[in-house]
């Protein structure tokens, strides 16, 4: 998680857009929009998801692998962890 002011500003304005994002659509199919830019905006979404996941999973690794773990248990704990995390990110 970023956890310095000017990350936590950076992730939060993301996360402000994408919210603006989704309103349109909702917005879009309450009125009746044709589909193909309906479609669009959910990629765009996607997308801007993705990036957010991107962003707060690379602040997680730094967070996570910046230290030496202190034994051979906790580093193997952290692996399974950040496995885990990859393999959720990429279904």
């Amino acid at each position: 998680m970023p956890h310095s002011p000017e990350e936590k500003k950076k992730v939060l304005a993301r996360v402000r857009r994408i919210r603006g994002q989704c309103e349109g659509v909702e917005r879009a199919l309450e009125s009746g929009a044709d589909c193909a830019p309906v479609l669009q905006q959910i990629a765009a979404i996607r997308g801007a998801v993705n990036g957010l996941m991107s962003e707060v999973l690379e602040a997680h690794l730094r967070e996570q692998f910046g230290e030496p773990a202190s034994d051979a248990a906790s580093r193997k704990a952290r692996v399974d962890e950040m496995t885990a995390l990859v393999r959720s990110y990429l279904r």
